[in-house]
C-alpha cells in the first residue's frame, strides 16, 4: 500500500475522531444537559422575589450584616477584580479560586485572633472575637475557608447559632427563624457522603420573605 494512500487514511480518521468528540459529542451533552438537567446546566441560578438573578446555588457570597447569616469566609472575597477596573467584567461572573493558608501561617492567625496594632487604621479585631461579640458561638466553618473557599453552605450547628442575632437584628422570633434552616438543609450527597449543609443565600433570601411580628 503505497505513502499516499495511508496518509490519506489518518487525515481522513483523526477529521472523523475530530469530528465525534468535539463537535458532535458536546454538542449531544448540551442538549441532554438542557432538555434534562436545565437548571444545574445553567449554572443553578437563584432568583429573588422579583425573578432577579441573585447568584448561584453552588457558589458562597460573603453576608457579615447581623441581619443575615453570615457565610463561611473565603480568602478571596469571592471576587479579586477591583471594582474601579473591571474592564474584563470579572465581577459580574465572579472569580472561582482558593489560596488557603497553613495553620501557622500568621495571616490566618491575625484574621482570626486579630491584633493589637495601636494604630486604629492597621487593628484588627478577628472573625474569632467579632463573633463572639455577636453572641456567636463560633464553629469551625466561620472561621476556616473551604477546600474551594467559594463554599455556599454552613453548618447546620453554625446557622443555628445565629438564630438569636438574626432574630433580634430583625425583630423577629426565634421560632419563626429556625424552621428555615432546615427548609434550606441539603442532606448528604446519594444520602450517604459528605454532611448535611445549609445553603447561605438560600437561606438568607426565605429570610428577607418573612415579616417582623406585630
Amino acid at each position: 500500500m503505497s505513502f499516499a494512500r495511508e496518509a490519506s487514511r489518518a487525515v481522513r480518521s483523526t477529521f472523523v475522531l475530530w469530528l465525534l468528540t468535539a463537535i458532535l459529542y458536546p454538542l449531544v451533552m448540551i442538549a441532554f444537559g438542557q432538555l434534562v438537567f436545565p437548571y444545574q446546566a445553567n449554572g443553578s441560578l437563584i432568583k429573588n422575589a422579583q425573578g432577579t438573578v441573585v447568584g448561584s446555588a453552588l457558589i458562597g457570597q460573603p453576608f457579615t450584616s447581623d441581619r443575615y447569616f453570615n457565610s463561611r469566609p473565603s480568602t478571596t472575597s469571592y471576587s479579586t477584580a477591583d471594582p474601579q477596573k473591571d474592564d474584563a467584567g470579572v465581577l459580574k461572573t465572579g472569580v472561582s479560586g482558593a489560596s488557603n493558608l497553613a495553620p501557622s501561617n500568621p495571616a490566618l492567625l491575625e484574621r482570626i485572633q486579630g491584633n493589637n496594632d495601636p494604630n486604629p487604621a492597621k487593628k484588627i479585631e478577628g472573625d474569632l472575637n467579632r463573633l463572639k461579640a455577636a453572641g456567636i458561638t463560633p464553629t469551625a466553618d466561620l472561621l476556616y475557608t473551604s477546600g474551594s473557599s467559594l463554599d455556599p453552605h454552613i453548618t447546620v450547628e453554625a446557622a443555628r447559632n445565629q438564630v438569636t442575632r438574626v432574630a433580634d437584628s430583625r425583630k423577629l422570633q426565634p421560632n419563626q427563624v429556625e424552621p428555615l434552616i432546615a427548609e434550606n438543609t441539603d442532606g448528604r450527597f446519594l444520602g450517604i457522603f459528605g454532611e448535611p449543609g445549609v445553603n447561605v443565600l438560600k437561606l438568607n433570601l426565605a429570610l428577607d420573605a418573612l415579616q417582623p411580628t406585630s
